[in-house]
């Protein structure tokens, strides 16, 4: 049998007690402002919560009135609701408020369709918060599905939300970036354990041994390496600016060292913008890979430019531990000191994320 089916044969049974039940069969739960009236027997059936509440007379349940804490009072209005339709409604504005109640409550199908709202509306704002949600209320599957979308979306990283669920929820985030680098790593995937990625195939993973930063590798410059293809500097040089911008980005994520330096020669602007404000310097920073970022940083790029949360490449770099890339933005004049519109330096979120390599580096004078 079925958690659902279970659950709505003990609420019928429930329906069915309450003939006859008086007074004593009604409770009243408060939220604020808001104050709704419910059978016990329903509540009960729907919610072990409920039923251990009322089963052991708790004081407040013995006076027929019940405060329901860190719950809005729309939401109560729904929890009950549910408990005698049991109807998930659809209602996306509410869905991660309505899981954490009914995590609260023990209400697990309700959580469950709850979870599945929140994985069927992921978008670039709202990501950072699903994930934190699905964190704290140990949401399988839509932890799996923000990791993934936020692996495909980078630019989550640069938007309110991202900045917000760092300073309400660190310890959540933390949780989601270790699962951003978790193995098995692709080409362009992030590592959690500090010191950088591996976005290109001829680098060495990182060991998870602490480097100081003179040991890091050697510098790959554009001097180091041979000049850009005439072809495609010409076929690049072809595309409108807008285009040339786009493909500069497209190239920077997916760590194409030889497309970067082609379409730099070609004039695209490395100054081009994405939705939430975030550059390409940003998404190298992101991405760790410090070829590209000196690449970038020859081009001109300003190391202390900020996306729409005022965080710096450096700031990205010093959040994912990517050891190498920070220290080419410090080589190229990157401003330690710069804060976000939270508050936080790039030592600061070093710190919040546990990255010991760039702690130590950004303490050095």
């Amino acid at each position: 049998m079925s958690a659902v089916t279970e659950v709505q044969n003990t609420t019928t049974e429930a329906l069915a007690a309450l003939v006859d039940g008086g007074e004593d069969a009604l409770v009243t739960l408060v939220a604020g402002e808001t104050r709704v009236a419910a059978h016990r027997a329903v509540l009960a059936a729907a919610s072990p919560v409920f039923k251990a509440m009322f089963a052991h007379d708790m004081l407040e349940a013995s006076c027929g009135q019940v405060s329901i804490d860190g719950v809005e009072g729309p939401v109560l209005r729904l929890l009950v609701a549910y408990a005698y339709t049991l109807q998930a409604p659809q209602l996306p504005d509410t869905a991660p408020q309505l899981l954490s109640a009914a995590d609260k409550y023990g209400l697990s199908a309700l959580k469950a369709a709850c979870e599945r709202q929140l994985i069927s509306q992921l978008a670039v704002e709202t990501a950072a918060a699903t994930a934190v949600t699905a964190v704290r209320h140990s949401c399988p599957d839509a932890t799996r599905a923000a990791v993934a979308f936020i692996k495909d979306h980078l630019q989550v990283v640069a938007t309110r939300g991202w900045a917000d669920a760092v300073l309400e929820y660190p310890q959540q985030v933390i949780e989601v970036c270790s699962m951003l680098g978790e193995p098995p790593a692709e080409a362009s995937s992030l590592t959690a354990t500090g010191g950088g990625s591996t976005p290109n195939s001829d680098r060495q993973p990182h060991s998870g041994h602490s480097r100081t930063p003179a040991a890091a590798a050697p510098p790959t410059t554009a001097r180091h390496t041979p000049p850009p293809d005439d072809a495609a500097v010409s076929r690049f040089r072809s595309l409108s600016d807008a285009e040339r911008g786009r493909r500069l980005i497209e190239a920077v994520e997916e760590g194409a060292v030889e497309d970067v330096r082609a379409l730099l020669a070609a004039g695209a602007d490395v100054g081009v913008r994405g939705g939430v404000g975030e550059t390409t310097l940003h998404w190298a920073a992101w991405k760790g890979d410090a070829a590209v970022v000196r690449l970038l940083l020859s081009a001109a790029s300003d190391p202390n430019v900020r996306d729409q949360c005022g965080q710096t490449p450096l700031h990205w770099a010093a959040f994912f531990g990517h050891a190498e890339a920070a220290a080419a933005l410090l080589q190229a004049g990157a401003d330690r000191g710069v804060r976000t519109d939270n508050g936080n330096t790039a030592l600061d979120l070093a710190r919040l994320c546990n990255r010991p390599q760039l702690v130590e580096m950004l303490t050095q004078h």
